[in-house]
């Protein structure tokens, strides 16, 4: 499996939303990021769904500086 199918398998978090999100960052951000924010993008995807809900819903802050970076730009780009 392609590390590109990877991501994008664990990008399906089931909630409909979470998902377009995470999609639209891996097909137009993830491509063009250096490896400090790809690797952040990686540490995204391995958080639990309560704790990236809490964090894309603006309820919760990530202690990881470059996973909050990582999230904001997820929130940043527009709907396409």
């Amino acid at each position: 499996m392609s590390e590109e199918s990877r991501l994008r398998w664990q990008c399906r978090r089931g909630l409909r939303e979470l998902d377009e999100l995470l999609i639209r960052y891996l097909d137009s951000r993830y491509p063009v990021a250096d490896d400090d924010e790809k690797a952040a993008f990686r540490a995204v995807l391995e958080l639990p769904d309560p704790d990236l809900n809490g964090y894309l819903l603006h309820r919760q802050s990530p202690a990881s500086e470059s996973v909050a970076g990582v999230i904001k730009l997820i929130l940043s780009l527009p709907n396409t």
